[in-house]
């Protein structure tokens, strides 16, 4: 997700910078979590700025473990996880969350996290805990994917793209933004995705075909989105000229929530062929100042009640297999079935000098 989490996409509705989210239950409170650790009853939360969560929820992990949840909103993925490999050994919260499979070997070579397993895990898609090490928890997974702009290409009579060659003929020439793949998750992530598609033999012809037909970069999701991309409401006041942009299979249904009157269509489309499979996981950071009251928050993540909370909150899904998504979720988000992939071990071995390439190809 991001995708960010997603991203991802609740930069709509979430604030940004540091914000107390306060449950129900006085400073007196002593839940099960509250009489381990440091007897501090806040515990606090390193994110994305795409993290979002309903008070209710955080009111109910106040009422269950005694613990108050600050939460510490740092930039993109890419740029939340950069600040705490500065800052490793004495992190600013008690738990990460937002790191992807894309990045994750990045935080485990940097040793951010301590070993936990989080109750509840059994529950947990198999096929999203890949750290054998239980260094991190997964939360949930999203599907980066091109967007477009249902809107525009009508008014064109031009079909929307489906997959990535689609991406390199003349008629979507200057059409896509993307984020930079150095920094920013759904960037990496839609990089990988061409990975996948064309091959590692294959993917710097690709992106020199691609930068030869228009596709315009910029930092992160939240300017690729609400700044650049025509479709999304934020596009529409800037007066944004961009109809295609990597960002999530889920975003659509952003677009129906938000709108006041709620349209019976969504303004947003998924080119389905142009997906990447994105999992997020939180972790407990090493030097943690409130160790039990992490732990209570990594349980508490992997749980029905927060994992349900997600989809209409950070627009992804749910890791917990009897998890129960929301209408709107489903009615107007795209379901990928089979997006291309990359092992973990070669994301881990490959990484930076993909990065690299497609810096020197695309950048230069």
């Amino acid at each position: 997700m991001n995708t960010t989490t997603k991203y991802a996409a609740t930069a709509l509705a979430a604030a940004l910078g540091v914000t107390v989210l306060a449950g129900c239950g006085d400073d007196g409170s002593t839940g099960s979590g509250a009489s381990k650790g440091t007897g501090s009853k806040t515990v606090t939360l390193v994110s994305h700025d795409s993290f979002n969560v309903s008070d209710k929820v955080l009111k109910a992990f106040t009422k269950e473990t005694g613990y108050k949840v600050e939460i510490l909103k740092s930039g993109d993925a890419g740029a939340a996880l950069n600040q705490e490999i500065l800052t490793k050994g004495s992190p600013r919260g008690d738990v990460f969350f937002g790191v992807d499979n894309t990045l994750l070997s990045r935080a485990l070579d940097n040793g951010l996290f301590t070993a936990y397993e989080a109750k509840g895990l059994d529950t947990v898609a198999a096929d999203t805990q890949t750290d054998g090490k239980k260094r991190v928890t997964p939360v949930d997974t999203g599907d980066i994917c091109v967007n477009y702009d249902k809107k525009y290409f009508t008014h064109k009579n031009l079909a929307p793209p489906k997959t990535f060659d689609d991406l390199l003929k003349p008629a979507y020439k200057n059409l896509l933004v993307t984020e930079n793949a150095a920094g920013s998750s759904p960037g990496l992530g839609f990089l990988l995705g061409t990975i996948a598609a064309q091959g590692e033999d294959g993917y710097e012809a690709y992106w020199k075909k691609l930068k030869a037909n228009g596709v315009k970069v910029v930092d992160g999701w939240e300017q690729a989105y609400n700044e650049e991309f025509s479709g999304s409401a934020g596009g529409r006041k800037a007066n944004a000229d961009r109809p295609l942009v990597v960002s999530y299979a889920s975003s659509p249904p952003v677009e129906v929530l938000y709108a006041d009157p709620q349209p019976k269509e969504a303004p947003t489309g998924v080119a389905t062929g142009t997906c990447f499979r994105q999992t997020e996981y939180a972790g407990l950071l090493t030097g943690a100042k409130n160790e039990a009251g992490g732990k209570a928050l990594l349980d508490f993540m992997i749980s029905k009640t927060f994992q349900e909370d997600m989809p209409l909150n950070m627009f992804v899904n749910p890791v917990v297999e009897d998890a129960t998504l929301p209408e709107l979720f489903t009615k107007f988000g795209e379901k990928i079935d089979t997006p291309p992939t990359v092992a973990p071990e070669k994301i881990t071995a490959n990484r930076e000098q993909w990065i690299q390439s497609w810096q020197s190809l695309v950048l230069k």
